[in-house]
């Protein structure tokens, strides 16, 4: 009987100790686990912190190499993104502050009922002629570039409108960016960069800005209006658009011009009068942009005009590859715009 009942207390201490030493083990590798599924700092690479299922089903892996945008202007004021530094002294002998203050004179109101002759002319200014050589100028200023077409960027980038080259009616308006990205002539181009074991650090995006001097013709839109009031005949200009030649993303010219934006020349003019115009005779006898456009300070060939023009077409649509027939037209319309003011008067 005793055998009997300390077999059966052996019995029940081991069972009691095989199960206090399986809840321990238990224990101990539940906080094992927990300790190993949360995440310790600097070490991202431990298989438990893996990113979550719904990331590694993505199709495109997201890379952790950077890309840079790095313009391919040389930074002399050639490019539409260069930035200007503004001398620290004054950079002439005397001071000036007209320019800063000047503004433009106001139009005369013409009504309706004056308006007794109007005919609507379509120009180009081919900025490679002699005269047209100051829309190139090149000087870099206070302000930024002298040139012509970094006059028309400035004016957008403070908030002067530009439109659709398609249509010259200023009917569709354009953001600043998309304005200034018909400059741009193709698509950019991403270069990698490695470091010295061939690693891929980064990759440039290099943005193909152009050069502004091929920007070298200007189309003007312009109305001629004889007002009876006055007995005057104006010539206001409605409408300004750069042109450059049509390439390829390889800068193969296609030997055609395209239009860049149209820009509305009332919104211009309280821009063009703080711009001086280069004069090759006297650096300090410069009158304004705005000055040489009212004065008609500069050579010009109608392309298009509203006189005798029932079907809309313009010169080169009417003659052909003819130039000579397009530049005889073209001077056959000024004569009879001349002509017309001329006979109302009598001698």
């Amino acid at each position: 009987m005793n055998k009997i009942i300390f077999s059966l207390a052996i019995c029940t201490l081991l069972t009691h100790s095989v199960n206090s030493f399986a809840q321990a083990k238990k224990k101990t590798v539940s906080r094992k686990a927990v300790s190993r599924s949360k995440p310790t700092k600097g070490n991202t690479s431990d298989p438990v912190t893996a990113p979550s299922p719904s990331s590694t089903t993505d199709k495109k892996p997201q890379s952790t190499i950077p890309y840079v945008t790095v313009s391919s202007s040389s930074g002399n004021g050639s490019g539409i993104n260069d930035t200007v530094k503004v001398s620290l002294r004054n950079d002439n002998v005397i001071e000036r502050n007209l320019v800063k203050d000047r503004n433009p004179l106001a139009y005369k109101t013409i009504r309706e009922d004056d308006a007794v002759f109007k005919q609507r002319i379509w120009r180009e200014i081919d900025t490679r002629e002699k005269i047209n050589l100051p829309f190139r100028y090149s000087l870099v200023e206070d302000n930024g570039s002298q040139r012509f077409i970094s006059i028309l960027i400035n004016a957008i980038k403070g908030g002067v409108t530009a439109f659709d080259p398609l249509d010259d009616r200023f009917t569709a308006p354009l953001s600043t960016q998309q304005a200034l990205g018909a400059l741009s002539t193709g698509k950019p181009d991403t270069i990698p960069v490695s470091d010295l074991d061939g690693n891929v650090v980064k990759y440039n995006v290099m943005t193909k800005e152009p050069s502004l001097d091929s920007v070298y013709k200007y189309l003007l839109k312009e109305e001629v209006v004889f007002d009876k009031e006055s007995s005057r005949l104006y010539t206001r200009i409605l409408g300004i658009a750069p042109e450059m030649p049509l390439t390829l993303s390889d800068g193969t010219s296609l030997g055609t011009m395209r239009k860049l934006f149209w820009i509305y020349y009332p919104d211009l003019r309280q821009t063009l009068a703080k711009y001086e115009v280069y004069n090759p005779k006297n650096f300090g006898a410069r009158m304004s942009w705005e000055d040489l456009f009212e004065s008609r300070m500069f050579s010009s060939y109608i392309t298009k005009t509203t006189l005798d023009n029932p079907f809309d077409q313009s010169l080169k649509d009417k003659y052909g590859k003819n130039s000579l027939y397009v530049l005889l037209e073209g001077e056959s319309i000024k004569d009879k715009i001349f002509n017309y003011e001329q006979s109302l008067w009598s001698y």
